[in-house]
């Protein structure tokens, strides 16, 4: 799961720093291995930075479920309308009357890329490894009573009590609920077998991840939309390689360099459509939201009325303008969903985007707050993270408060944001989902920012066991408004994404998480 004039949070690159750069990506292409002379049947795709692992279960960063959706395939999945379909699964699950029982049929003929059948025991035992190892699955883990093979192709979940967004949950790419040959688990993972249109055949850090053509692999018969239907690898090789430089992204992609380069600085888009013989943009719209994550474990951001007060301080529309400048790409809103969604609520709005410097410093006064700095976790690898913290620090100093600005590469910060010795704040993003539980995970238990209080609780579980569509939108303003009073979180606005594609990928559909089945290399 980003208002006046945006400005790069990166210099300028020289012409001699910029052909430095371009021939090093260079040579870390020339290192994949090189396809036979004729037609080209590779992709290069250039990411915003070195995944930090391929287990899609270890981390909820979208770059590691963009990667592994390639080659892990989950039960369920989103449609182009972000319904849940059957990706592994037969179909729909059938769901006892008293909603808590789901018995799912796996899909007959499933080949895994070691070359035997996918079963029931390997569904068990890849969602029982998802639920102890990542954060999205260990929240879910909690509602469940009992996981079991009734078959070779069949399983059951025994919920604790009902649990509406459970077929969600096991869609969602990122920290996905990824289903590998149960002879492939280990911690940690180091074969990556699953289902996937692609095999993973050779990592080389800071260079890329190839992934190649799985010959035996079983598509469904549905057309294509959105993540569900009909998959096929149409290229043989995709090559996803790490440019943490996004005006190096940029560069290459006018260049032609890339066949695709992902999440792009907003002001380059001008320069995009001026190139179209070289490279084409690609807006996705309603992408997602970026995020502030505040740490309510440890540090000065654990007192909820120095929390509050910090709401107080942030002009949320000057962060977006900060971000992404133009003002097609983002919309200044407190409601956490769109109207016209079933979940769109004012509850606490009245809350966002006050931008009240005096008031800020009155309330941090009477909350107790000392002076000690607030540690701000940012990365420069999605530039819009890091103009909109620069901004927010500015906010948070007319304010009277200390910042500590720690910049750092995105490995190292999903890394540094598991210690809530680190860090108060940091900056992120999620898509735009139209499942509440799905994003951003602090409404789960146990990620970064360790929110757990008997208001959210409550909130919470009325709104999970509720299974009516309109009942659950009433359920989830009452949600936004403890969001709001508790501030484990304050959700920026809403921002469409820049991306950029060659004339030569075509049939791309542009969607959260980038994927390139169905693609093709013209």
């Amino acid at each position: 799961m980003q208002t006046p004039g945006r400005r790069s949070g990166q210099p300028a690159l020289s012409k001699r720093s910029l052909l430095g750069a371009c021939l090093l990506a260079l040579a870390g292409l020339a290192a994949v291995p090189a396809q036979a002379q004729g037609a080209r049947n590779f992709a290069t795709l250039a990411m915003v930075a070195e995944p930090q692992t391929l287990d899609p279960m270890a981390s909820t960063a979208d770059l590691v479920g963009t990667i592994m959706q390639h080659v892990y395939e989950p039960l369920y999945t989103f449609d182009a309308k972000w319904n849940v379909v059957p990706m592994l699964a037969e179909g729909m699950p059938k769901i006892s009357a008293d909603g808590k029982t789901y018995a799912i049929t796996i899909r007959k003929g499933v080949m895994l890329h070691n070359g035997r059948e996918l079963n029931a025991d390997d569904v068990v035992a890849s969602l029982q490894r998802w639920m102890d190892q990542s954060p999205r699955g260990k929240a879910v883990a909690k509602e469940i009573e009992s996981l079991k093979a009734k078959g070779p192709l069949a399983v059951e979940v025994v919920l604790k009590q009902p649990y509406a967004p459970l077929l969600a949950q096991f869609a969602l790419p990122s920290g996905m609920a990824a289903i590998m040959a149960k002879d492939s688990i280990a911690q940690p993972l180091k074969d990556f077998v699953g289902t996937g249109p692609y095999k993973f055949k050779e990592r080389r850090p800071d260079q890329y991840v190839l992934l190649t053509k799985f010959d035996k692999y079983s598509a469904r018969k549905e057309a294509p939309s959105g993540y569900g239907g009909k998959r096929e690898a149409a290229i043989e090789e995709l090559r996803f390689v790490p440019v943490p430089n996004a005006n190096t992204r940029v560069e290459g992609a006018l260049a032609g360099q890339y066949d695709f380069a992902d999440l792009l600085p907003t002001e380059a888009l001008p320069r995009l459509e001026k190139a179209a013989g070289k490279t084409l943009p690609i807006m996705t719209p309603a992408f997602g939201f970026p995020y502030l994550v505040f740490n309510t474990k440890e540090g000065v951001m654990a007192s909820q009325p120095v929390r509050q007060a910090v709401q107080l301080a942030l002009g949320e529309g000057e962060m977006l303008a900060a971000g992404f400048g133009d003002t097609r790409f983002f919309v200044a809103e407190g409601n956490h969903f769109p109207k016209g969604s079933p979940f769109y609520a004012t509850g606490g709005t009245e809350l966002y985007n006050q931008r009240n410097a005096p008031k800020a410093k009155e309330a941090a006064a009477k909350a107790g707050y000392k002076g000690d700095p607030i540690r701000v976790l940012t990365s420069r690898q999605y530039d819009f993270h890091y103009n909109m913290a620069l901004l927010m620090a500015e906010q948070l100093k007319r304010a009277g408060f200390k910042v500590d600005l720690n910049v750092v590469d995105w490995a190292t910060l999903v890394q540094r944001r598991n210690d809530p010795k680190l860090w108060d704040i940091y900056v992120t993003h999620s898509g735009q989902f139209p499942e509440p539980m799905l994003s951003p995970p602090q409404l789960g238990d146990g990620a970064p920012g360790w929110w757990d209080t008997p208001a959210k609780k409550a909130a919470l579980a009325a709104f999970n066991v509720e299974s009516d569509p309109a009942k659950r939108g009433q359920l989830w303003g009452k949600v936004q408004q403890v969001v709001y009073d508790e501030v484990p979180y304050v959700n920026v606005g809403k921002f469409n994404g820049l991306s950029a594609k060659s004339p030569a990928l075509d049939n791309y559909q542009p969607m959260t998480w980038p994927f390139f089945w169905n693609a093709r290399i013209k």
